[in-house]
């Protein structure tokens, strides 16, 4: 590991809650492109459970977002 990334983890138990949330969905997304892998978290599953439930989205829209996550 680089001496830049190590220095920046050190600070970033400093950094405020919503900057490190940031962080973490750069490097899932980085993460995804790297191993063709992308693991949905559990807010993005709770709106498409919601979104099901409220016919917001069609089944089969909400049906083409869950085979994106499997897929990804």
């Amino acid at each position: 590991m680089m001496a830049a990334t190590k220095n920046l983890l050190e600070r970033l138990a400093s950094w405020p809650q919503e900057d490190v949330k940031k962080l973490d969905e750069v490097a899932r997304e980085i993460e995804a492109q790297r191993t063709g892998v992308y693991h949905a978290t559990a807010e993005e599953l709770k709106a498409l459970d919601e979104a099901e439930r409220s016919g917001v989205a069609s089944e089969a829209e909400v049906e083409a977002a869950f085979r994106t996550f499997r897929k990804a």
